[in-house]
């Protein structure tokens, strides 16, 4: 399963990540996770939240550039070693990692969001080991 990640840019000055928080409070999107990266221009913000078109199409009419990308969700294991083991199966299958980051869902297990250079290939590298995958149907009621 493939959810749907919510990429905001936005300018690197004081105020400008209040500014976004501020629309998705507004408009009742939850943020379930998120990674900011910057230059001395702009930040990257990318989040999931349980409603991402909703998030997208309030963040641009605020006058955001917004876009959506696929990801993958993955639960991994509370054990030394996990998240290596299941990298190490992509890596096999030559899927490399653009980027990744922490995701908590239930305050029990363990969760990161993923970025591959081939998704379909991945999920189903995912699916063969037994990873358990969200998709932005199941992230969508969580509060």
């Amino acid at each position: 399963m493939v959810a749907k990640q919510l990429s905001v840019f936005i300018e690197n000055r004081q105020g400008r990540l209040h500014e976004v928080l501020d629309v998705l409070k507004l408009n009742k999107i939850n943020i379930l996770s998120l990674s900011l990266a910057d230059t001395t221009e702009y930040g990257l913000l990318r989040l999931i939240v349980n409603d991402p078109e909703k998030g997208k199409d309030k963040l641009t009419f605020a006058g955001f550039s917004t876009m959506t990308t696929d990801v993958l969700v993955i639960k991994i294991d509370h054990k030394a070693g996990s998240l290596q083991g299941l990298l190490e199966n992509l890596s096999d299958r030559g899927i490399n990692i653009e980027y990744m980051y922490g995701l908590s869902v239930d305050g029990e297990d363990a969760f990161v969001v993923l970025k591959t250079s081939d998704l379909e290939e991945a999920l189903q590298t995912l699916k063969k080991i037994g990873v358990t995958t969200l998709s932005t149907e199941d992230l969508k009621d969580i509060k």
